[in-house]
């Protein structure tokens, strides 16, 4: 028996390590894995890229470059606002100080989140609710439009992708990146 190993066997409904978490599946979906070497070790490794909602839309013609660019801008924006509502705590604490400043690049970041919401007609607007959860917050256009909807009341995937294409148009124009309609 010594050149014997035993075989383990994985539980029935056991989860498949190698591929993403039934959880992870739900937030969007992932690209083909690609093989690749580790630098530092030289063992064969598998990348597997998420797929973001606004990267999907560009490769399918959905959206166009400058309304690809434009949620970038604004998904950066969000993020150097600090709206996603994550907080950390210091590793370093200094006695006498706040854990509530806000730096000057946040409150720039938070400015410009606010005027772009404002042009796609505030947060409680469809494009300012859709643009904030997808865009944003990076939830992906099916969840926004089954949980929250606008005004939370659930919205069908097909109007969701009209309104979140439509709110993208908008921000293009406010961000300068597509040429403005001149009325006839």
């Amino acid at each position: 028996m010594a050149g014997k190993r035993k075989q383990r066997r994985s539980a029935p409904g056991a989860e498949d390590l190698s591929k993403p978490s039934k959880w992870r599946l739900q937030h969007g979906d992932f690209s083909e894995p690609i093989r690749d070497t580790d630098p530092e070790t030289g063992s064969p490794v598998q990348h597997r890229r998420a797929v973001d909602t606004l990267g999907q839309m560009l490769a399918n013609g959905t959206i166009t470059a400058q309304m690809h660019e434009a949620g970038c801008i604004f998904r950066t924006l969000f993020r150097s606002a600090a709206l996603d509502g994550i907080t950390t705590s210091q590793l370093i604490r200094l006695a006498g100080a706040t854990a509530d400043a806000v730096s000057s690049r946040q409150i720039d970041a938070r400015r410009r989140v606010a005027e772009a919401l404002d042009a796609l007609g505030g947060h409680d607007s469809p494009a300012g609710s859709c643009v904030w959860f997808v865009v944003g917050l990076e939830m992906s256009v099916r969840e926004w439009a089954a949980r929250r909807g606008w005004s939370g009341r659930p919205v069908s995937q097909p109007i969701a992708g009209g309104i979140l294409v439509a709110a993208l148009g908008i921000l293009a124009m406010h961000f300068g990146l597509a040429p403005r309609m001149r009325a006839a």
